[in-house]
């Protein structure tokens, strides 16, 4: 039953912020639209209520809890950057925005771009983990099960960290328009 609530959040979202960006820019209603996105943050809602139903039900903590703990955990930390990045982009192809700026590639912002994304991935890992420590809690049986993910998303975690900050350390690149100086012979 979990796993087809989780099912039902993930397709409730992609409607829903479909539903507000289509509302929002093809029928310029931005306040309905406005109100269809505000409501993507309640699908998580929706799936951490169904998690500590089964749980508070007699459950067995598994996979499928971890699962949606994974999924608001990820909500949490990228929900806010994702939704204005759609937002940006469904601006642009639907009401003739500008096209949305690209990140640089190389450089002192891409460093802190990526810093940046690290930390959201760090607030999603601490949320979803935590939220597996409470089912795991309230269950009364154990973290085992509950936690089984979590070893396998701390090593992606600290994978992500040592590829993020080593933007921080890269040489600055040579300027192709400075002016070269002059050799002596």
């Amino acid at each position: 039953m979990l796993l087809a609530v989780i099912a039902a959040c993930e397709i409730g979202f992609w409607v829903l912020l479909a539903a507000g960006l289509v509302t929002r820019y093809l029928l310029r209603r931005p306040k309905a639209g406005l109100f269809l996105l505000a409501a993507v943050p309640l699908v998580d809602v929706v799936m951490l209520v169904a998690s500590v139903l089964d749980i508070h039900r007699g459950a067995e903590p598994g996979f499928k809890h971890s699962l949606a703990a994974i999924f608001i955990g990820v909500s949490v930390g990228f929900g806010h950057q994702s939704l204005h990045w759609a937002d940006k982009w469904a601006a642009h192809y639907l009401a003739g925005a500008p096209r949305p700026v690209k990140p640089p590639k190389k450089g002192p912002e891409r460093a802190r771009r990526e810093r940046a994304g690290w930390y959201r991935h760090l607030l999603a890992y601490v949320v979803g983990v935590g939220i597996m420590l409470g089912l795991g809690l309230l269950s009364g049986r154990g973290y085992d099960a509950v936690l089984g993910p979590a070893w396998t998303w701390t090593i992606v975690l600290v994978i992500d960290a040592v590829v993020s900050f080593s933007y921080s350390f890269e040489g600055a690149e040579p300027e192709e328009n400075a002016p070269r100086e002059k050799q002596s012979v």
